[in-house]
């Protein structure tokens, strides 16, 4: 493995880390935006419909894939930039 694989290593984990944590908030408001709940849907709520918590968890997926896309893309520019080799 190369080194500069190696020493991306600990930063692609803390950006994935920065990430979820972002995405989740990114999620969080575009459910309020839509005028659902403070809160989406638990897959076992018995009090909404499968439209519903399919909606969420699609909406949901497709938050977090392009937030990490990215953030992920985002740190590897950055480093490239800091080291002029690209981590992968």
């Amino acid at each position: 493995m190369k080194a500069s694989k190696i020493a991306y290593k600990p930063v692609g984990v803390a950006l994935g880390a920065v990430s979820g944590v972002l995405a989740g908030a990114v999620f969080k408001q575009v459910w309020k935006k839509l005028g659902h709940d403070e809160d989406a849907p638990d897959a076992t709520d018995q009090d909404r419909t499968w439209r519903e918590i399919l909606f969420a968890a699609s909406l949901q997926g497709a938050i977090f894939a392009a937030v990490k896309a990215a953030v992920d893309r985002s740190g590897a520019a950055a480093t490239r930039r800091l080291t002029g080799v690209w981590p992968g």
